[in-house]
């Protein structure tokens, strides 16, 4: 068996009467058991979701935005979202990388022993992060913020992402989890800086890593699935063999990574040009000013 120290030390710290009574269906996936784990309860807990946060912006229209009651509960949520994204995505490396360097890296995105018991329960943990997550839009609502159709579709999407891979035991969710993960340490903690008022100069460079994520998850589930899909309909085509996991898994991990990708994309070029041409139009405003101060010195003299 691989070290696994920090997984031990995470372990060691809950009280062993705690640990023991850990339902297993918090532990194992087990449709109808494990809460959220049905497709009716997704679907509520979404549809609970958008109720909430439009119903929110009505009940908001006329009243005036919280600000400074915000600052603490906006800065813990984020720093814990820090935290807790970082100490996920470790565990899960130190559970992967062992079994990529045993068996290489194919079989660590495709082979059926990839999805280990510990992996998944990670992968339940990371699915209910999405739920804590959807917080995210209720600062919004209440600080009187704008919607933007991104942000919503992208926290709802990803919740419904996490429960069709847990159905489907994709192996290759390791990959998406953890890039997501990486990115969401940078992302959180930017916006804890950000609720402290402190300068932060690398906003661009969050937007960046999240469409480089899409890039790398879109290059590694699109040659897991054709390897799945060639095998299964068509062994005359060249592939390195199948790949475990359900074909709805398949299917929706890369329409929904398909379409986060050109949605970052459209973000990047709308937000950041619109930066670009408001820095030009104020660098032309302060040509001009300039060089009519220094027309107004010239006939002064």
């Amino acid at each position: 068996m691989p070290a696994t120290p920090i997984y031990d030390l995470v372990v060691s710290l809950i009280p062993k009467g705690l640990a023991s009574q850990v339902p297993v269906n918090l532990l194992a996936w087990e449709a109808g058991k494990t809460p959220l784990s049905t497709f009716p309860a997704l679907v509520t807990a979404i549809a609970t979701y958008l109720a909430v946060i439009f119903g929110g912006r009505e009940l908001m229209r006329n009243r005036p935005a919280f600000t400074t009651s915000l600052k603490w509960p906006f800065l813990l949520h984020n720093l814990a979202l820090t935290f807790g994204s970082g100490l996920l995505l470790v565990l899960m490396l130190e559970e992967i990388i062992p079994i990529w360097s045993r068996n290489g890296f194919y079989y660590a995105i495709c082979g059926e022993g990839a999805w280990t018991m510990r992996l998944e329960t990670f992968y339940i943990i990371n699915y209910y992060f999405k739920y804590w997550e959807l917080i995210d839009t209720v600062f919004l609502v209440l600080k009187k913020k704008p919607l933007a159709f991104l942000h919503v579709y992208h926290h709802s999407a990803t919740a419904a992402l996490c429960f069709s891979q847990l159905h489907g035991k994709t192996s290759v969710s390791w990959v998406v989890i953890c890039l997501n993960l990486a990115v969401h340490v940078l992302m959180y903690f930017y916006y804890a800086l950000t609720s402290l008022k402190i300068r932060c100069p690398w906003k661009r460079s969050v937007t960046t890593a999240q469409i480089t994520q899409f890039v790398i998850d879109l290059f590694i589930v699109y040659f897991a699935s054709y390897n799945y899909f060639a095998y299964t309909y068509f062994p005359n085509v060249p592939h390195y063999g199948t790949c475990a996991g359900k074909e709805h898994a398949a299917f929706s991990g890369m329409g929904c990574l398909t379409s986060y990708l050109f949605l970052f994309i459209a973000f990047y070029q709308k937000t950041y040009s619109k930066d670009k041409a408001k820095k030009a139009a104020a660098a032309k405003a302060n040509q001009k000013l300039t060089n009519g101060s220094s027309n107004g010195h010239a006939k002064a003299k």
